[in-house]
């Protein structure tokens, strides 16, 4: 028994380093967001507003990726280690709610990254604020769900 929680702590321990790395990542995200939404109006040829608006599309498809392609898989592989079907059942949910914001954020990226058409910028970064939003929230339940929960069996 002693040897099936060491093994827990060391598989799943883990799990809150990369978790923290991408909640940090995630105000990264939050600050570029913020800095280039501060602007009331954007004009062609506005090379910082530009260069601000090509970071905040990396930042956002690093953080995306990130998210399905490393993060979420943990947080599912978690709950399955643990037996949590109702966990499990409730991310599902959880991942319909995220994986909507996530074309949002691929079309904001694809949008801006081919084009150096800034007229509709402001309200693309209001929709895509809304999505974030939604994203981040139910992210932080599925984290509570998946990961948080099960931190008293890894003690």
């Amino acid at each position: 028994m002693l040897e099936n929680c060491k093994s827990a702590r060391e598989r799943w321990g883990g799990v809150s380093e990369i978790i923290d790395r991408w909640l940090h990542s995630r105000q990264n995200l939050l600050v570029s967001f913020c800095h280039l939404s501060e602007k009331k109006a954007f004009e062609d040829g506005d090379k910082e507003a530009e260069g601000n608006l090509r970071e905040l599309c990396q930042q956002l498809v690093d953080y995306v990726s990130a998210g399905h392609f490393e993060i979420y898989d943990q947080l599912i592989q978690e709950g399955q280690a643990f037996g949590d079907s109702e966990g499990l059942q409730q991310a599902k949910a959880l991942y319909r709610e995220i994986d909507a914001t996530t074309d949002v954020a691929v079309d904001f990226n694809d949008k801006y990254q081919e084009t150096d058409d800034l007229s509709a910028l402001s309200q693309d970064l209001s929709n895509l604020g809304v999505a974030l939003e939604t994203r981040f929230a139910a992210e932080d339940r599925m984290i509570d769900t998946l990961h948080t929960a099960h931190k008293n069996q890894l003690a």
